[in-house]
């Protein structure tokens, strides 16, 4: 007698500490399944870190008295066993759908969720969500791809701006000389030429000026006009 209090206890204390250490369990009534199908099954989940297996009601019922997976009381009737999932829930809902496809002496019956009952529906569609690791994919895709393209349009810009600016001096009649050429012109002392450059109009003696000084100087030392000076009178 006292054999058999202890193992209720120990199954009592085994589902506390399930329900403990997990808000989401799957109940499944296993009626008319082989112990084969049930270890296969079991296989199969704990592969999806769910821990499956099989209870007597009332033991779980005492269990989950006064905690976040009280409701599951409603789903215990018949042979159960519970799936404890610590891992993807829609995954093991998925994989408990399948195998009672396969299976149909497995029957799923409902289960918990954060303290929330879920009906059959709810677990069905559960099982249609595509998987953890898809779901997490998609979303990197949707972070990556707005990235990409501001990364496209940030790599535009300084382009677009650079044809701009280049059609725009162009427009101006081309690029300016460049400040290192304006500074030296800035220092040049007034007054003082470049070698090889004309004179200005103001310091310069025009070409014709010092051709008719030469004829003039030149017409004075000839004889002719010695004689004259020497011929006219005194006044």
């Amino acid at each position: 007698m006292n054999k058999v209090r202890t193992a209720k206890v120990a199954t009592v204390d085994e589902v506390k500490a399930k329900v403990d250490a997990t808000s989401t369990a799957v109940v499944t009534e296993y009626r008319g399944m082989t112990v084969a199908q049930i270890q296969t099954l079991r296989r199969q989940l704990r592969a999806l870190d769910a821990d499956y297996k099989v209870f007597k009601n009332t033991l779980v019922r005492r269990a989950i008295a006064g905690t976040s997976s009280e409701p599951l009381d409603a789903f215990l009737e018949g042979p159960t066993a519970i799936a404890f999932v610590n891992g993807d829930v829609s995954a093991v809902a998925k994989a408990l759908r399948d195998f009672a496809k396969a299976t149909p002496t497995l029957i799923v019956k409902g289960g918990v969720l954060d303290g929330k009952a879920l009906s059959v529906s709810d677990l069905t569609a559960l099982a249609d969500l595509p998987s953890r690791d898809v779901l997490l994919a998609r979303l990197a895709g949707l972070i990556a791809s707005p990235l990409s393209t501001m990364a496209g349009l940030l790599k535009a810009v300084p382009q677009n701006l650079a044809y701009g600016l280049a059609a725009l001096i162009d427009a101006k009649g081309g690029a300016p000389a460049p400040a290192a050429q304006v500074d030296a012109v800035a220092e040049t002392p007034a007054g003082v030429e470049e070698a090889g450059s004309p004179a200005s109009d103001d310091t310069a003696t025009p070409v014709a000026e010092v051709a008719e000084e030469a004829v003039a100087d030149s017409d004075s030392n000839t004889p002719e006009a010695s004689a004259d000076a020497e011929e006219t009178p005194a006044e």
